[in-house]
């Protein structure tokens, strides 16, 4: 399962499909990154890994989303005022 800093439509592959989408408090152990952004997995601790992810049904992403703008450039930990929020999203 991949841990991403965006989800697209574009990930999934089988159409037509349903997309469920549940915030979750924590993220499970093993995730690989595709992070893409440098600063968000600095941030998160984690590699920064540009790479194309494609999900079939039955698929489960991860997806952190940065709240409070924009992280300055060369961030290695959260500002004041910003959160990540976890994201699971099942494809079926």
């Amino acid at each position: 399962m991949f841990l991403c800093n965006a989800f697209s439509l574009q990930m999934v592959q089988d159409l037509p499909c349903t997309i469920m989408v549940r915030e979750v408090e924590k993220l499970p152990e093993g995730l690989v990154s595709a992070i893409g952004h440098a600063d968000t997995a600095a941030v998160l601790g984690v590699q920064c890994n540009r790479v194309n992810v494609a999900l079939a049904k039955g698929d489960t992403v991860f997806v952190v989303q940065l709240v409070g703008g924009r992280l300055p450039e060369g961030s290695t930990t959260l500002p004041s005022g910003f959160k990540f929020k976890f994201l699971e999203v099942k494809i079926s």
